[in-house]
């Protein structure tokens, strides 16, 4: 059966470009006779607001969109991530990490268009996990995660710009990404791809459909899977919405939010149309 998921962190209003995400998603789900999951990254527990998981609710109800069973809430499960990481602690492929706590925490959210990795230098590289203090982060070690893995990783593109097989080329994973946050102890926060692997694991997602910009950060959520013993969905990156200027909207651009246009009178086929997709 075809799975998908919208799966939007609730730090902000919907706008156009999410509309955009969580319709195509639902379209191709129902033509598909699957189904539509909605999900919330919401593991950025400072900005992630009550608020605006009913914001999210309410306007995709508004746009005619319904989800399949209980929304899932991933800072409901933080624990149970931590605790199936232990068993790639006992590979020896995680290291503990007490770099910059600013540079962490960016690290374990959602990428943003434009924004490439910080590829890490390696400065706690080689430390043994018995020296992990309460505030440090674990990092994959990449190069050596690669070569346990020893294996022709890739995976499969349905989108319009990317179509296709990709293969991982491993100097070029360790050039682009490096050795990636995956958790930070004592804050109970984990990374946005390692929540989304499990996540898109246990909910029997088979399709992840997406922006275009989440493309460059596939590799890292294809490894952990592996890593993991997951399954390797079949991935979607669509064409983003831009403003005028060509921008990705961002959820600091509140006069393209939904709940605005709501207000003002827009109806969700008007949504339709002004992003492209024909009316129902």
């Amino acid at each position: 059966m075809f799975v998908t998921r919208f799966a939007p962190s609730p730090t902000g209003p919907l706008h156009l470009g999410h509309a955009y995400s969580a319709i195509l998603a639902h379209d191709m789900a129902r033509a598909a006779g699957g189904r539509f999951l909605l999900r919330m990254e919401d593991t950025d527990l400072e900005r992630s607001k009550p608020e605006y998981d009913e914001l999210i609710q309410s306007d995709l109800a508004w746009l005619g969109l319904a989800w399949d069973g209980p929304i899932h809430r991933q800072s409901q499960h933080i624990a149970a991530y931590n605790a199936r990481l232990e068993p790639l602690v006992a590979t020896g492929l995680l290291y503990p990490c007490s770099c910059t706590r600013s540079d962490i925490r960016a690290a374990l959210v959602a990428p943003q268009e434009g924004v490439a990795f910080n590829v890490y230098p390696g400065t706690c590289r080689g430390r043994p996990m018995a020296s992990r203090l309460p505030g440090d982060a674990l990092r994959l070690d990449l190069a050596a995660a690669l070569r346990a893995l020893a294996a022709d990783l890739g995976f499969t593109e349905t989108g319009p710009t990317h179509a296709g097989r990709h293969r991982i080329d491993p100097d070029q994973a360790q050039r682009q990404i490096g050795d990636v946050v995956l958790s930070r102890k004592g804050e109970d926060i984990v990374a946005y791809f390692l929540a989304s692997a499990f996540d898109d694991a246990d909910q029997g997602v088979t399709h992840v459909i997406r922006g275009e910009d989440l493309f460059d950060f596939t590799p890292v959520q294809v490894i952990l899977q592996h890593l993991l013993g997951l399954p390797t969905p079949i991935y979607h990156h669509h064409h983003l919405i831009r403003d005028d200027q060509g921008k990705r909207l961002a959820k600091r651009d509140d006069a393209r939010a939904l709940s605005k246009y709501r207000a003002e009178g827009a109806t969700p086929a008007d949504i339709r149309r002004m992003v492209g997709l024909p009316d129902r």
